[in-house]
């Protein structure tokens, strides 16, 4: 699979992951889209490094699986170092 395709995968993860996640982050959409790209390759690196699985097509359920795990990890990591206090 491409960067091209990398993006835009991690550009859907990054809203799916933003409507798993709901809740009130310190961006905007932006920030929320450039997370899932970030995710995406963070999750693409954990299926390889740690699961020891390859990654699939652009329409495999694994790589999807993946990436919005990635955008998961990525969204909570930025969530606890620059949360708001109210």
């Amino acid at each position: 699979m491409g960067i091209i395709a990398w993006i835009v995968l991690g550009l859907i993860a990054g809203v799916i992951a933003k409507a798993l996640m709901p809740g009130k982050d310190p961006g905007g959409c932006i920030i929320t889209i450039l997370l899932g790209i970030a995710g995406a390759f963070v999750g693409g690196w954990v299926g390889k490094t740690l699961f020891h699985t390859e990654l699939g097509t652009f329409f495999d359920l694994r790589t999807w699986g993946l990436a919005i795990l990635g955008a998961l990890i990525i969204l909570a990591g930025y969530r606890l170092i620059f949360h708001r206090r109210d």
